[in-house]
């Protein structure tokens, strides 16, 4: 029997994987460089070079410093840092939020995987924490998935700690390592200061999901306004001029200060929209990302 996880995959190989391939494969420059494990061969000392890498023997015999040179491993291991909580079931049946979530979550596992890396993920929701670690196969992307299907279904009512979220991924995440945030960044805590101590050792890409119900006030009347984490509800005027100034000002704050901790912390953010394709988004995602490199 083909279960949920394995038909969503599938589609996502056709749809997304396939036109992905090849685009993205090496796209990906860290910062961290290892000195690999495999003997290519010896050039010229020069300064700056470190000199752990000197080949004594053959300094000797031409009288010359020469490094030993090693291809460098490229393999890195991915931790996805999924948000379950409750704000991420915001949108529309079928391509809300979390149905994004899961999508990016399954296409990152499965890119990562067929390029040798080792992909993990820790999906969090109201301090509950479950973990998927690390692996590589196709196997191992549907069981990210099944996962995902399990916290959906036993998501809770609480506001998000951002900052517990975050440090948990850093207690995680031993080894320097890839750490990729997919969360719509709403929630409680001071998540700032734990986004720094992850950058500090590890490599972060944080991918902001967004619906246009975080952003934009329907105008039509007397609404019913229910907070996604919470629960709480509230009736309010949707055509009311102050309130809509009130509403846009706040939404153009919660943005303000989310870009300036994000920058603080030296982590680029990417906004993935829930109407927009998933491989589009994506290759912006990767070309933003050379463009950084340096």
């Amino acid at each position: 029997m083909v279960t949920a996880p394995e038909r969503l995959l599938l589609r996502l190989e056709w749809k997304v994987v396939r036109r992905l391939d090849g685009r993205l494969q090496g796209a990906h420059r860290t910062a961290h460089r290892g000195s690999g494990i495999d003997f290519t061969g010896l050039r010229a000392y020069t300064a700056g070079d470190d000199a752990r890498h000197i080949d004594w023997n053959v300094t000797a015999r031409l009288d010359e410093p020469h490094l030993r040179v090693f291809t460098e491993d490229r393999e890195l291991t991915v931790w996805l840092v999924l948000d379950r909580s409750a704000s991420m079931a915001a949108g529309r049946p079928g391509r809300g939020k979390h149905d994004v979530l899961a999508e990016l979550a399954l296409v990152l596992a499965r890119l990562f995987g067929r390029g040798g890396n080792r992909v993990g993920a820790l999906l969090f929701d109201a301090g509950v924490l479950r973990v998927v670690p690390p692996g590589t196969s196709r196997r191992h992307a549907l069981r990210i998935g099944a996962e995902l299907v399990r916290t959906a279904e036993a998501r809770g009512a609480t506001t998000t700690d951002l900052a517990e979220m975050l440090d948990a991924a850093g207690r995680l995440a031993r080894r320097r390592a890839l750490v990729v945030v997919l969360s719509d960044f709403i929630g409680d805590g001071d998540w700032e200061r734990s986004l720094q101590r992850l950058a500090r050792r590890h490599e972060v890409v944080a991918l902001r999901i967004t619906d246009t119900a975080d952003d934009v006030l329907p105008e039509a009347g007397l609404i019913v306004v229910e907070d996604a984490e919470t629960g709480e509800q509230l009736v309010v005027d949707s055509a009311d001029p102050l309130l809509r100034v009130r509403f846009r000002a706040a939404v153009d704050a919660r943005d303000a200060r989310l870009t300036a901790g994000m920058r603080r912390a030296g982590v680029p953010v990417h906004r993935i929209d829930t109407d927009r394709d998933l491989a589009e988004a994506l290759v912006e995602v990767v070309a933003r990302t050379r463009d950084r490199a340096p």
